[in-house]
């Protein structure tokens, strides 16, 4: 696993604020199996790496205060119906723009491509960007960030929605595994400037999996 990854290297995202390392997961696109096989056991070792992620001071987001008690984050259970294929439509000749983020910083990205997909019963598209600075570092070359916002923010997540990593896949799919889906750092610590979840990227439907909401919050 990349553990340097949005270990945040400490990897801030997308700049001084929350330029944060790519997830400690592996980000590299695993070949979609129809039956999922293997699935529950990646969602399993996502959660122990995260947890461990954050229990280590050299890359958690918690202020000590919290982190010397943590155990674990809160997840929705592992669920293979939030693994879905979808369509890649690349968009090569879109042109960058400013990504507002929770602080005055702004993040400069592009659109590198909108993913198709059915989840829930019905048909979502959402938009995958990519950073313009972070693909110069070494071992980002192929990084994509997907900011999305969902039914259960307020309520059950982070009311201002969640992130997957995902890495550039090689054909016109790519797999999007929300019980991966992880809060922004600021969520625990408001040293750190995140970017706001773009309002074509808000899904009409509840994504019961992933992160939950981080209830101690902070000063």
């Amino acid at each position: 696993m990349k553990l340097s990854v949005l270990l945040m290297f400490v990897l801030l995202f997308f700049g001084t604020g929350c330029k944060q390392k790519k997830k400690y997961h592996d980000t590299a696109q695993k070949e979609f199996v129809a039956d999922k096989s293997g699935a529950l056991q990646d969602i399993v070792e996502f959660q122990a790496a995260l947890n461990e992620e954050f229990k280590n001071p050299e890359t958690s987001p918690l202020p000590d205060r919290f982190r010397k008690d943590f155990e674990s984050l809160d997840f929705f259970s592992a669920d293979t119906s939030y693994v879905v294929e979808a369509k890649f439509i690349r968009t090569p000749d879109a042109i960058p723009f400013l990504m507002p983020t929770t602080t005055d910083r702004k993040s400069k990205e592009v659109v590198f491509g909108v993913a198709h997909f059915s989840l829930n019963g019905s048909v979502h598209q959402l938009e995958i960007y990519q950073n313009e600075e972070l693909i110069l570092e070494e071992g980002y070359e192929d990084y994509l960030f997907l900011p999305f916002t969902d039914l259960t923010n307020g309520d059950e997540t982070y009311g201002g929605g969640r992130y997957l990593d995902l890495s550039i896949p090689s054909g016109n799919t790519i797999l999007l595994d929300f019980n991966k889906a992880y809060n922004p750092y600021c969520t625990y610590n408001k040293k750190f400037s995140c970017p706001l979840v773009p309002g074509v990227n808000d899904l009409k439907t509840r994504v019961e999996a992933g992160v939950k909401d981080f209830k101690k919050g902070y000063d």
